[in-house]
This record gives structure tokens, sequence and C-alpha cells, in this order.
């Protein structure tokens, strides 16, 4: 989730100013970077709840006392709820209080690694000075939503008041998952839709690989990846499979058209924003509700718009990798790695598009159901006999490892960004996931109470 937006920017008058604004993040494969975005649980070190936003030891002053790094406040209604940096990089929070670094556009994982590790060194410091720790989980352990306090951002009152209309677990999926999420540049419309497809279509390797969040209010909940489950019953509008992507002529003017049909939830004008939700963007360019909004649709409004919508793949002016499960610190590196070895490297992107192209949307709609219960052990079909996605992610890791080699982008202690997949490799070889190690420990030493896993999985 973002930082309160500015409103303004040109008035949209034509479709073609929207496809425009998407393929103006084209550029050539010297210029591509890798941007990396991880959430947190924060909890107090002594009773393990989810922290308020106001308080000595609460959100607000955690964000304060990291602005000893650097960082910049971003404000709303006179309360911290934001950090930026010149060099780009952002601290946010979401609906719960999980804290999300949004990493800056860098060359290498090797970059991208020292970032996520300068952050989470910051935030322990900081913290350690709170009483308060963190704890990468795909979905919060513990705590049920009433448990929860809303962060005080004008967006979350008013998806908090929709979300129940449209899923069961909307309010679940705001107040009670983590993620760690990649964001890959293109170079054409062209090669954004191979990418498109190859990582939607992959997103449920990624999600098996990741799955991190066996347990709900202190039991498990008989998924692997809760978290990835959480997000079928969100809201049909916005999320799950899009079909239309793996159609012949794919481009920026589809995902346009798909993005004017999905209902708003807000625009923001003079500080404040102003519920639309329900309403689509279409009808907004159209003049329809003039009554509640005395403006013409603005460029930053779609690009607000843009970042409501929650598929497992979202396109803005690049590709946002949306399947994982937050994580510890080596798995933070190892997402960006797995798609970079897949999609930076142009013998890897033929590779991965060549093992995806016959699947059918049958094949995409299983492995999306079956996988956040199933991981690894999802039946999956394999030439000459019978598969499992276990199966199907250590070839994808192969793909990726090569590409990475190729790449040949290294460091004194890694030759190169393959040795990011070492932990993947180590799950798909085990075929069991971090969720199957957390329900054997929860059974066994940690005699059937997840109040260990603060210790032993925080950061």
């Amino acid at each position: 989730m973002s930082a309160p937006p500015v409103s303004g920017g040109e008035p949209i008058t034509d479709k073609r100013q929207l496809t425009g604004w998407i393929a103006a993040g084209s550029k050539p494969p010297k210029q591509w970077r890798i941007g990396t975005e991880h959430e947190k649980f924060a909890f107090r070190l002594t009773d393990h709840r989810r922290l308020p936003y106001d308080g000595p030891d609460g959100i607000g002053a955690l964000l304060k006392g990291m602005m000893r790094f650097g960082w910049q406040a971003v404000e709303e209604n006179g309360k911290v709820i934001a950090l930026t940096r010149a060099d780009g990089g952002s601290v946010t929070l979401e609906p719960g209080g999980q804290v999300e670094l949004s990493g800056r556009p860098l060359l290498t994982i090797h970059d991208t690694c020292n970032e996520v590790h300068e952050h989470l060194d910051q935030v322990k410091e900081v913290g350690n000075e709170l009483g308060i720790g963190m704890i990468g989980l795909g979905f919060d352990p513990q705590w049920r939503r009433e448990d929860i306090g809303w962060m005080p951002k004008g967006r979350y009152r008013i998806m908090r008041e929709y979300m129940p209309k449209k899923g069961a677990l909307g309010l679940d999926m705001m107040l009670r998952t983590c993620t760690v999420q990649t964001n890959l540049d293109f170079e054409s419309e062209s090669d954004m839709a191979e990418k498109f497809r190859v990582s939607l279509a992959l997103q449920p390797v990624a999600t098996a690989l990741f799955a991190n969040s066996p347990f709900t209010e202190g039991r498990p909940n008989g998924f692997l990846s809760y978290r990835s489950h959480v997000w079928t019953d969100t809201d049909p509008d916005r999320c799950g499979i899009l079909p239309f992507v793996f159609d012949k002529g794919f481009g920026f003017e589809r995902y346009v058209d798909y993005l004017l049909d999905v209902p708003m939830y807000f625009v923001y004008r003079d500080g404040q924003y102003v519920d639309l939700a329900g309403r689509s963007f279409r009808d907004f360019m159209a003049g329809k509700y003039h009554n509640v909004v005395r403006d013409a649709p603005r460029i930053t409004d779609f690009t607000d718009h843009v970042t409501t919508v929650f598929p497992e793949v979202r396109l803005k002016k690049f590709l946002e990798m949306r399947g994982a499960d937050g994580g510890r610190w080596r798995r933070l590196c190892a997402l960006p790695a797995l798609w970079v070895g897949l999609l930076y490297d142009k013998t890897a992107q033929d590779q991965a598009a060549q093992l995806v192209k016959d699947w059918t949307l049958a094949d995409h709609t299983y492995l999306r159901a079956e996988v956040p219960r199933n991981a690894l052990k999802t039946k999956f079909k394999k030439a000459g006999g019978a598969g499992t996605v276990r199966d199907l992610a250590l070839a994808v890791l192969e793909i990726s490892r090569a590409g990475l080699r190729r790449r040949a982008k290294g460091e004194l202690a890694c030759p190169d960004e393959s040795c990011f997949l070492d932990v993947l490799f180590e799950i798909a070889e085990s075929g069991r996931t971090v969720a199957e190690t957390l329900l054997d420990r929860y059974n066994g030493e940690w005699e059937h109470s997840v109040d260990p896993v603060y210790r032993e999985y925080a950061y």
C-alpha cells in the first residue's frame, strides 16, 4: 500500500493517455532494475501482541525512531504514516500496522540483499529500544481481527467498509497477511506480455516454495499458505487469475480496459479521500460522478487506481510478482533471485515460456486453488506420468539458476546471484516447506503452542 497521493496531473481525456503511462515504463535491458518489497508483523516482546499506532511502543513511535537514519516523515492528519528517502526507498504501513520496506530499484540481488539487511538492522535497533520485535510470516499466527488496531490512513477506512461486501476474507487480507514482492522491468509491449504470462503461470510455484502461513489464532488452519488462500475470497473483481493475459494479442490496452472496469475505491482531492467505492473508472472518465468529484479525472487518479487491483501479477510501469508469503531474511533475497533468473535472461525466459505454453485455463485455475493447501505436494501433470508441483519447482529453479549464472553478477562471497537460490533448492529437494517445519515443531517440541515462533523466527 502506498503513502498518501498528491492529487493533480493532466486531465484524462483519452484512454491512450493511460496506455501511454504504462508503456512509458518500457526500457532497454541495460536499464532494468530490481525492486523488492517486504512486509513484517511488529509485535511487543512482552506479550507478542500486535502494535497499535499510538503509544510509547506503538507503530508511530517506531516510525519516528527510524528517522534517525535519514528517513523523512510523510504525514496524514498530523500522524506519521510513512517514511521516504531521497534515494527512492520508502517505509509504509499496511492496514493492521504491518511494516513494509519498498526498496529502491537496484542493479543486482547482492544490492537488494544489502538493502534488506540494512533495513532490518534499523528496525531492530529502534525496536530493541521500544521493546518491539519483527517477524516474517504469511499470516498472523495468533491474533484475531478484533485484537488488531487499524492504522490512521484515510484509504483504509474506505477499503474497510467496502471489503466485506465483496468477500469473507478481505479484512483478514488487510489486517493479518504479509508478503514479499519483486518488481521487474520490461523492454517493450511484447516483452511485457511474455513476462506477464510466464510469471502469472508460475506464481503457484513461488507460493509453494514460500509457503509459510499454517496457523490461524494459535492453531493449524489446514493450509500451508493461508495467506494465498485469503486472496481467493477477498474481492473477485480485483483478485485472482487474469485469463485475458494468456490471449493472443494481449498488451497494454487490454490491461487498461481491465482497469477501467475494476470498481474504484477512492480519488484524492484537497488532502482528503473521496469515497467512490464500487464505481468504475470508465464511468468516472465519462463524467458520471461529477456531482461527487467536481473535477475531471486526473492521471494521478489512474495511478492510484492501479494500486487497488490485486492479481497475482500486477502491471504498473513494471511488473509486480505477488504470490509469496513473507519470511526470514534469506527468503527475502531468494524471491527476487528466482524471478530475475527467469525473466532477466532471454534464454531462461524462453525456456520458462516453453514450460507453460500448453497450460490451459483449467490448469491455472487448479494450481491457484490447490497450491495454498498442499504446496509442493500438489499433484500436477508431468510428461510421461504423474508429477507434483515439487517436480515443476525443481525444473523452474534450474532454469532460474542458469539464468543467474549467465548474468554473472558476482561479489566476493558469491560468484554470481545463483547462491541466493540455495534456500529454495533446499526446500524443493526436501519436498518440505517452511510451513510444514512449523507444523512439525507445533505438534512436537512446541507442545501445540505458537508462542515459540515469536522467539525462534523473529528477525
